[in-house]
């Protein structure tokens, strides 16, 4: 088996490099493989690098006349083929890298998180790929190293405006590059803790202590567990113990912070170097709570200072010097125990600004929570007003891990399809971080305030529950499903309920869902469950963890209109509760997509300025509609357009169907009777299920390669020219699915078809309006309709075709205040480029106050965001966070739309509509550009239940809390 797979490894390798083609996951794991069992690891043999380029073996070294060289491996040939192919870069040797290539900025930094990552697998999988390697003497020389990651950093932080935009990634790689001030015994704590448990059970819940509240008590307590288990501990165990106490006692041992200026001479001149001394002075015999609050205070001024610094050489001392405070605040944050509501509300404040002066959230972000989570000295707080600063908190430890997430989530993706062990990496790092006293500080603010108000969640027997967050009412009973990695390839079933470390962007229907990264609220998917009534929470990491133990089993889960969680297995319902499944929805809960005045005959592309909202579901589908009524009011701020109207559509499927005696529509409906038949017959309906699918495959094979017209094409091109002023294949154009099922009463249907971005090429735009015709018969839109709608064969899509506008931001605004439920707030979402917010991103959200002011309820975690080229499709452009995305000149102006439309879409549609309104819309050099504007739906049978009306407490929101009242 090893010759063959051994071939294999060798075969992939060479064509590889002959071809430069990508290695498949295996192959990569295959060679990893084979590297742990090679005395050289991923090195082929020693040289002497000297400074004339010149390469000499390893007892030749460069002679003085040429200047003096490094000696260090050279890489395996294999090594540097999969760097070529798959910018996957193992075993890296600082000193055989340049600068610019390891900071690699056209990757995201891919090889310098790459090296991070390897240090970390370095340390929980003896050695990882030098497992035998790391005995081949003068393969790395440690000197060498040291010396480049200090030339690295003179290198890096020259660039002021590179410091300001990776603050939390340059921070970070400190503590795994040398350079002669880096120190990262606190991961290697964790990853020794991790590696025993591993190979001794037993020792878990000492490990689950030391990741999850570390104290130097714990020292003595790995100790204890050594004697305790003398007998059963083999002597690799204990010599891995001894290694774990010694590292404890390394982490624990007091930081001598007057030696801070010895070691950074340059900094003692500065104006933050009297700061840092006066700190110095007083942190050897402060109490812990002073220790917290004076390490917070400068934790952010040194931020600052580096931001302002010009020197790198000065940056450098500061960021060592800002890592050092952050460890000593760290050992100290859990000796800091609060005994009244005022001092827990106190240190909750000085953590977070902590974590904004270690770079776990941006400054601004920071200002934005640094009111509400300031008032720690008031005598006392309404029972809201406390939720209030509760919630605050709690977003900045969402905040602060979505950090973690955001800048190592795709690296880390990535090396867990071929090395699985890398998927613990981004734990690590937010247990490791301060965020983690931040998380059980608010974990006890919620505990108090739940008790206070009844509103405590009831999710199994699993720890820390005030962190789970209700997002959608609404009940479900079902299998939990609970998925720790990528969703993307798993296939969801409709009665099920799922947790997810995020959504899928393409979500089928599912009883319910919980997310770790929810998203946003006004993205595709939570829209849907809103409008569905599915039940939704919000949900930490340690939560997810929590709940894989329960993962196969058969689940209630309840979200009560004011968010408290319930979830419990099976054997512990209620009757009330087994009662609300006994039987299934009736037939008439579902709703008949209204097809008396539609307009079939109309089969002329029409000028998006010639229709209005009294045409949607008559001549097109509501976008084209709306838009065309939004043209009206908003001239100035809406593209042109052109619509095709769904007679056109109706028209191309009465032609002869390929491979079938029928036409396009007679399959069609040929295949709902045959469903009605097989009910009739008492057929099981996942069997109806089943036949209508591949019937639906087959009718969207088809209509993807459906003949168009020639009066239909004649009359494109003129009408592109007349309304773009330029040809059919000069003009970007999105091509957006507009069918008479969206934005009904009772369902929204929101994203459930396809938009094609951005297409220019004629052809693309040919086979594309062919695509969007198709996309209502897509599994995932039919399975969302089939559970909603009576009549889903009556379901006709219309086409709308809008110029592209190259946002630099873009989002979502519901008229509504989602989170505040008060039906005159605004509620935003926004994210860069374009597309925002729609489809699932960790987009910049706002509850805009009809009172005035607005709350910051998430910043944007995305890396990558939308472009629109002139040459069409899509790019991709790298996002920092330093700054946000919207501006207050934009929010007053989202702000003055959201009254006008208020007030002029019910009369300018001569509607009776009193709801909330869903816009999108975006920003182009600070213009308001509108592209859409839909009913906002909600479940009022979620919102109405009574069942969910009996689980939602009464809470006395005014009643008053005096803060020096004990925990």
């Amino acid at each position: 088996m090893k010759t063959k797979s051994f071939f294999t490894f060798l075969l992939a390798i060479s064509t590889a490099s002959i071809c430069a083609q990508a290695l498949s996951n295996e192959a990569i794991t295959t060679q990893i493989s084979t590297y742990k069992n090679d005395i050289r690891g991923p090195y082929k043999d020693i040289r002497w690098f000297c400074t004339d380029g010149s390469i000499r073996q390893p007892k030749d070294p460069c002679p003085e006349n040429i200047g003096p060289g490094v000696q260090h491996a050279r890489y395996k040939d294999a090594v540097i083929a999969l760097g070529k192919s798959n910018h996957i870069y193992l075993g890296q040797i600082l000193a055989y890298t340049e600068a610019k290539e390891f900071w690699d900025t056209e990757n995201n930094h891919s090889r310098l998180k790459q090296y991070q990552l390897d240090k970390y697998l370095r340390t929980i999988d003896e050695g990882w790929i030098l497992q035998k390697g790391q005995f081949y003497r003068g393969s790395i020389q440690s000197e060498d190293e040291q010396a480049w990651g200090i030339e690295f950093y003179k290198w890096l932080l020259a660039d002021k405006e590179r410091v300001a935009k990776n603050y939390f990634l340059i921070r970070q790689s400190l503590k795994d590059i040398p350079h002669a001030g880096d120190d990262n015994t606190s991961q290697l704590m964790r990853s020794q803790s991790k590696v025993i448990s591993d190979a001794f059970e037993p020792f878990m819940d000492l490990r689950v202590k030391i990741h999850s509240q570390p104290e130097y008590v714990d020292i003595q307590k790995v100790k204890d567990f050594k004697q305790k288990n003398a007998a059963k501990l083999t002597t690799s165990l204990n010599k891995q113990l001894d290694a774990l106490v010694s590292t404890m006692q390394e982490f624990y041992k007091p930081i001598d912070a007057t030696a801070f200026l010895e070691n950074a001479s340059l900094v003692r001149k500065t104006s933050i170097g009297e700061k840092i001394a006066a700190y110095a002075t007083t942190s050897a015999t402060d109490s812990p709570k002073s220790i917290l609050i004076n390490s917070s205070d400068l934790l952010l001024e040194l931020r600052t200072a580096i931001l302002n610094e010009t020197n790198p050489e000065i940056k450098l001392q500061l960021l060592d010097i800002s890592l050092k405070v952050e460890d000593i605040l760290f050992k100290n944050a859990p000796k800091w125990e609060p005994t009244t509501i005022n001092t827990l509300l106190e240190k909750i404040c000085y953590l977070g600004m902590a974590t904004a002066g270690a770079g776990y959230t941006e400054t601004w972000e920071w200002e934005q929570l640094m009111g509400p989570l300031s008032k720690y000295e008031a005598e006392k707080m309404t029972l809201n007003e406390l939720t209030a600063v509760l919630e605050n908190a709690r977003r900045e430890v969402e905040w602060s891990a979505a950090m973690v997430k955001a800048t190592y989530q795709d690296i880390v993706t990535e090396y867990t399809s071929f090395e699985p062990k890398a998927y613990g990496f981004i734990d690590d790092k937010i247990r490791g971080s301060i965020a983690l006293y931040l998380g059980k500080a608010v974990g006890d603010l919620g505990d108090f305030i739940a008790k206070e108000s009844s509103l405590s969640n009831k999710v199994l027997n699993i720890q820390n529950q005030s962190t789970f967050r209700g997002l959608n009412p609404g009940y479900a009973y079902g299998e939990l499903v609970v998925v720790d990695g990528s969703p993307d390839e798993i296939e969801v079933a409709s009665d099920k309920i799922y947790i997810f470390q995020r959504p899928p962007a393409d979500l089928k229907p599912v009883a319910g869902i919980g997310t770790v990264a929810e998203g946003n609220m006004v993205s595709h998917v939570q829209l849907l469950a809103r409008n569905l009534g599915i039940p939704n929470t919000a949900l930490s990491d340690e939560n997810l963890k929590d709940l894989l133990a329960y993962n196969g089993q058969k689940v209630f889960f309840a979200v009560s209109n004011k968010g408290n969680v319930i979830l419990k297995l099976e054997k512990d319902m209620s009757a009330d509760e087994l009662a609300l499944f006994m039987k299934k929805e009736r037939k008439e809960e579902k709703i008949a997509v209204p097809v008396a005045n539609i307009r079939l005959d109309e089969t002329a592309i029409l000028n998006m300025r010639n229709v209005d909202a009294e045409d949607s579901g008559k001549l097109c589908g509501p976008k084209a509609a709306n838009l065309g009524q939004l043209k009206k009011m908003f001239p100035d701020n809406v593209v042109e357009g052109l619509v095709i109207p769904f007679g056109i559509f109706r028209e191309h499927m009465d032609q002869p169907m390929p491979g079938q005696a029928v036409s396009y529509w007679k399959f069609l409906n040929n295949m709902f009777a045959e469903a009605d038949k097989m009910r009739a017959n008492n057929s099981i309906e996942k069997e109806v299920e089943n036949y209508q699918l591949i019937q639906l495959e087959t009718l969207r094979a088809a209509i993807k390669i459906m003949p168009l017209k020639d009066s239909f094409t004649s009359s494109l091109e003129k009408e592109f020219a007349t309304v773009f002023g330029k040809d059919l294949g000069a003009v970007p154009v999105f091509l957006r699915s507009d069918t008479n099922m969206e934005d009904l009463k009772d369902f929204t249907g929101a994203g459930l078809n396809l938009t094609i971005f951005n297409a220019v090429a004629k052809e693309k735009i040919i086979a594309g309006i062919k695509d969007v015709w198709a996309s209502p018969y897509t599994e995932r839109s039919f399975k969302w309709r089939q559970k909603y709608l009576l009549n889903p064969e009556n379901v006709f899509p219309s086409i709308l075709v809008i110029p592209s506008v190259d946002v630099d931001y873009s989002g979502v605004l519901i008229t509504k205040g989602l989170s505040s439920g008060n039906e005159k707030d605004l509620t935003i979402a926004f994210s860069r480029g374009a597309g925002g917010a729609v489809d699932g991103q960790s987009a910049e959200t706002y509850l805009i106050k009809n009172s005035g002011g607005y709350e910051l309820l998430a910043p944007a975690r995305e890396a990558y965001h939308n472009t629109l080229p002139v040459t069409g499709g899509t790019g991709k452009k790298l996002a920092t966070f330093e700054k946000s995305i919207l501006n207050e000149q934009n929010i007053e102006e989202i702000r003055a739309l959201s009254e006008t439309i208020r007030k002029r879409m019910p009369l300018e549609t001569k509607s009776d509509y009193e709801g909330a309104y869903d816009v999108e819309l975006g920003f182009k050099d600070q213009k308001l550009w509108l592209f859409q504007i839909r009913p906002f739906v909600e479940n009022k049978k979620a919102l109405s239940s009574a069942y969910l009306e009996s689980i939602t407490p009464k809470i006395n929101t005014n009643k008053e809390i005096v803060l020096f009242t004990k925990l």
